[in-house]
């Protein structure tokens, strides 16, 4: 039978044990702009990528805060981010009210991942067409969660989620064994490098499309946005990567103008000793010419001077 006879709601599997409907909601998050989320001993970072719907329009935000100790970054559809990020405003605040304390991040994550599963088991619901990375600091120390509509959830040292964001991954996976004794200001430099790998080549991080959180110990979470994100991008360009690979671009075009000098040199010395070679050869010749040339002249000499006495015979 044909795929879409199993793909209209969310309680019908395939023949392969698929729902169609989640897969779909997960191609959503694959359609947002790019998220990083990087996690120390201490603090946890996050950044994002932000989007304008048009030129003339303002861009989407893209980290929201749930309390002092809390906040997540989206990819793929804004409306249902805010509804996720409103029930956990309400659930930090009646946890502050009740028991005036902190929400633990791993509960915060696990209602709302029960909340998404719940959808995909009940007729007539479909879900969440976005991913979340969590970040959030409590009396066990800093977490990253990561949070899909199929409901599930897992903690990670460093995650990306959105379009491209298998670059960011790679770079993630590359350097995670540094993160855990990172700075704060290391931690980010680190978060803003993956975020720019998800960029195309004629495009780059600005102050108007990056957000940068942060959330740790001693630090409530903080949202840099606009002119906030300027000194860090100045340190990004001061630890670009790019500028590297240009270097190494130069370095390349410097073997090869030294190779080519080379070259030049060795026809220059072969044209030389060419010439010489051939100005001693012709050198020599015309020594042998003029060898010839004395010897013709000697023997006329002598037919010349001949005995009188000869002479007189005849």
């Amino acid at each position: 039978m044909f795929r879409n006879s199993y793909d209209n709601d969310t309680v019908t599997f395939s023949p392969t044990g698929r729902i169609f409907q989640v897969e779909y909601a997960l191609e959503a998050i694959k359609q947002g702009s790019a998220a990083v989320g990087i996690t120390s001993d201490t603090h946890v970072v996050l950044v994002a990528l932000k989007r304008n719907a048009e030129e003339l329009g303002s861009y989407q935000r893209k980290i929201t805060r749930i309390d002092d100790n809390m906040g997540l970054a989206l990819a793929g559809l804004a409306p249902d981010a805010r509804l996720l990020s409103n029930h956990l405003r309400s659930l930090s605040m009646r946890q502050q009210f009740l028991f005036d304390r902190p929400l633990a991040v791993n509960a915060a994550v696990a209602s709302i991942a029960d909340k998404a599963q719940s959808n995909t088991q009940q007729y007539g619901r479909r879900p969440y067409g976005v991913g979340l990375l969590v970040a959030g600091y409590d009396e066990k120390g800093p977490h990253l969660f990561e949070f899909l509509p199929s409901g599930s959830m897992l903690e990670y040292v460093g995650s990306a989620i959105g379009a491209r964001s298998q670059a960011a991954r790679t770079y993630l996976e590359r350097n995670f064994d540094s993160f855990e004794k990172c700075s704060l200001e290391q931690l980010i430099i680190h978060g803003l490098v993956a975020l720019r790998d998800t960029l195309p080549q004629d495009k780059e991080l600005t102050f108007q499309n990056t957000s940068i959180a942060v959330v740790g110990k001693d630090t409530k979470f903080t949202i840099l946005e606009d002119d906030a994100v300027v000194p860090w991008l100045d340190k990004l360009d001061s630890t670009s990567r790019r500028p590297q690979r240009r270097e190494t671009a130069n370095t390349n075009e410097n073997n090869e103008e030294g190779e080519t000098t080379d070259i030049t040199e060795d026809m220059v010395d072969n044209t030389e000793s060419t010439e010489s070679t051939n100005s001693t050869g012709s050198v020599t010749n015309a020594e042998n010419a003029e060898d010839d040339n004395a010897n013709a002249n000697s023997s006329a000499e002598g037919d010349n001077e001949t005995d009188p006495n000869d002479r007189m015979e005849d």
